[in-house]
């Protein structure tokens, strides 16, 4: 069903409206149907009248009535156009809110190294960080979400926000044959995590990173980046994608179909492994942990940890809040449908 804007506007000095205002199609079919009704009632009493004297409908079509069939036309009618004023959520009146919402600052790093296209997990170690990051979203409850993506550098794919379905839309955009620079620089992108954290506007008590990867890292710049997330109270729970068993990497052309392995330069095929050691050590030097599931979804734990820990206040607004009005329309919608289900079109008398 298409969406639609609700309609605001005053009665008498009060604020009213329809929050689903699109139902009101519904009253147009109901009045449609009566309408419909009464005309067949009416054509059928001309017909009658034009083959038969008026004294003689009771004799020869006893119990027939002419306009039992057009009231009950119109109770279906009326009753489906007050469902639908129901349905489109009447509201009269409202009253001002002070809502406030609790959380902490998560920011998701995400490897979107050629690494991550390995297909030790299906469909791909990439793919599968992404459903894990899908979870976390779905899971989440008031936390500010950011994204940072990272290959050979890091950049900001989303900032902090609340807006999950956001997120989802900029993670739906990752690709590693669109990094602009090749390699794997877990360091880099650990310190653009802080970075965002620490300019966040209002910022949370607590605050997390979750690192989603493989853990191959080929700049060496993890150990700065743990230390600045120490020294500011930042958690890193990392996720572990991949097997320890290892897995080529894939190569694919410009039509996305599978061309051969990767090569290193003596021309021996790649192989990339889950490298369990260096994740727990980035995640334990800041106090954060270790997450693996070689054959399920570790975000479940992941938003566990997150849960637990403190919550800040994020955001404080004032909202309107409307009175609902739908009970005035629905109930009697709903007499009346009963009340055209029991009413006959015809009643059976015998003739004496």
């Amino acid at each position: 069903m298409p969406h639609v804007e609700p309609w605001r506007f005053t009665i008498l000095g009060y604020q009213a409206g329809l929050a689903q205002p699109i139902f009101l199609l519904l009253c147009a079919v109901g009045l449609l149907l009566g309408t419909l009704a009464l005309v067949l009632a009416l054509r059928r009493r001309s017909r009658v009248r034009a083959l038969l004297a008026e004294r003689l409908v009771e004799r020869l079509a006893p119990g027939v009535s002419q306009w039992r069939p057009a009231v009950q036309g119109s109770l279906y009618g009326l009753g489906l156009a007050l469902l639908g004023v129901a349905l489109a959520q009447p509201q009269c009146g409202s009253k001002s809110e002070m809502t406030k919402r609790k959380g902490i600052d998560v920011v998701v790093v995400l490897d979107a190294s050629k690494s991550m296209l390995a297909r030790d997990v299906q469909p791909s170690r990439l793919e599968r960080a992404k459903l894990e990051l899908n979870t976390l979203l779905d899971e989440l409850k008031g936390d500010r979400v950011g994204l940072v993506v990272f290959a050979g550098d890091a950049f900001i794919q989303s900032p902090l926000t609340s807006d999950y379905s956001a997120v989802k839309l900029f993670l739906r955009a990752v690709d590693p044959e669109q990094m602009p620079q090749g390699g794997s620089n877990i360091g880099a992108a650990l310190k653009l995590a802080n970075q965002v954290l620490s300019n966040a506007d209002r910022g949370a008590k607590e605050r997390a990173v979750v690192l989603l990867s493989d853990g191959e890292d080929l700049f060496g710049e993890v150990g700065e980046a743990t230390e600045a997330l120490k020294d500011g109270g930042v958690q890193v729970l990392a996720v572990g994608v991949g097997s320890e068993s290892g897995e080529p990497i894939p190569v694919f052309n410009r039509r996305g179909e599978f061309v051969d392995y990767k090569k290193d330069s003596g021309g021996e095929t790649v192989i990339t492994r889950l490298d369990r050691g260096g994740l727990t050590a980035i995640a334990e030097a800041t106090g954060g942990a270790f997450f693996y599931q070689p054959r399920g979804v570790a975000m479940g734990q992941v938003v566990e940890r997150i849960d637990k820990m403190q919550k800040s206040e994020l955001e404080s607004r004032v909202t309107v809040r409307y009175d609902e009005r739908f009970q005035y329309y629905a109930v009697p919608g709903l007499a009346l449908l009963v009340a055209g289900m029991l009413l006959l079109p015809s009643s059976r008398r015998r003739v004496s």
